[in-house]
């Protein structure tokens, strides 16, 4: 047995309730206050659950925000400033700084032929403003001109700032035309597999609600002759993806799914992908710019489902691992060709 064990059998006996009742009341609430557990460290947690509660003072009421401000004012203003060690003369010490002139290394020097440094000594302003504007600088002033426009408050002199050489002008290119489609009637035509919609796109329409997107991939389930679906930028997220997923596992027309610049997770993206092995019709699958990365197991999935599809010949999306980008590359490569001679045949 080690000395420290022998040191703690004498303890082993002692009368614990004996020990407490012989401890006056001062001595029980320091040891109820050494007793409670706290934790000082855990920023998480109120200040009074932090550190032991050291008042003794009885509260003097409510928190009264201006009276308390009120007076850290004044006693500020009521507190002597302190007198500084060495009082201030505003004489000034040392000597003032001058910045070293920095000599322009002989590699960086430019030279010019002897007739260039000529012509540009007896050039005019506006002469210097059109070898301006061939150097890309359009509309330059000369520091007499800028300095005459600051006096005056406009531009008096106007010579070479109408320039012979004018920049290209680029025609403004119009904002996209918001999406025509009516929803309603889409949803129509899906439920009466209308012959004549074969591509369904939705692309922009931010408005749609999530019960009717749900509602229209429930009727495509059901539809022969859509071959296109787009959902690109419709704030979808995984409700919508679960729905994408249900309806490719009994639709068999589809070609093209489209489901891009969405909010959809990672969750959502694997319940698509899982759905993609059970349909052999789909050719195209865009599932790029989701709001958030779908992970390395997705990934990983994605290239799984390339390789076990042969029917995919295009999909899109930005590989971010090496692993899956080579494997996706190779099983595209794969399926097109599996298509071309398909075709042959």
């Amino acid at each position: 047995m080690s000395s420290y064990q022998k040191e703690l059998e004498k303890y082993r006996d002692i009368d614990e309730d004996e020990i407490l009742r012989t401890l006056s009341p001062e001595e029980l609430e320091q040891l109820d206050c050494e007793l409670q557990e706290m934790d000082p460290e855990n920023m998480l947690l109120p200040a009074g659950l932090r550190q032991r509660d050291q008042t003794k003072k009885s509260p003097t009421g409510p928190l009264d925000r201006e009276a308390l401000l009120q007076y850290l004012e004044q006693q500020a203003l009521e507190v002597k400033e302190r007198d500084d060690l060495v009082p201030y003369t505003g004489e000034k010490k040392g000597k003032p700084y001058i910045q070293p002139k920095k000599e322009i290394p002989v590699q960086e020097q430019i030279t010019l032929e002897p007739e260039l440094e000529e012509a540009l000594a007896h050039a005019t302003d506006a002469e210097m403003c059109d070898i301006a504007a061939i150097l890309g600088m359009y509309t330059l002033m000369s520091n007499k001109q800028y300095y005459d426009a600051i006096c005056s408050g406009e531009i008096c002199n106007t010579e070479g700032i109408s320039s012979v050489v004018q920049p290209d002008k680029y025609k403004p290119v119009p904002d996209e035309p918001p999406n025509p489609t009516n929803i309603e009637e889409i949803l129509k035509s899906v439920r009466s597999d209308d012959k004549e919609l074969e591509e369904v796109n939705l692309n922009n329409i931010q408005d749609i609600p999530i019960p009717m997107l749900t509602e229209l991939c429930e009727a495509m389930k059901t539809n022969t002759h859509v071959r296109s679906f787009s959902l690109v930028a419709t704030r979808s997220g995984d409700p919508v993806a679960s729905a994408v997923a249900d309806m490719l596992r009994e639709n068999r027309s589809l070609q093209s799914l489209n489901i891009e610049s969405n909010f959809i997770s990672s969750t959502g993206l694997m319940a698509v992908l899982k759905a993609v092995r059970e349909n052999a019709t789909l050719t195209e699958l865009r599932v790029d710019n989701q709001r958030q990365w779908p992970g390395d197991a997705v990934e990983m999935e994605m290239a799984t489902v390339l390789e076990q599809c042969p029917s995919i010949v295009r999909f899109g999306y930005h590989f971010t691992q090496q692993g899956p980008r080579t494997r996706a590359a190779q099983a595209m490569t794969r399926n097109n060709e599996l298509r071309r001679q398909q075709k042959k045949r």
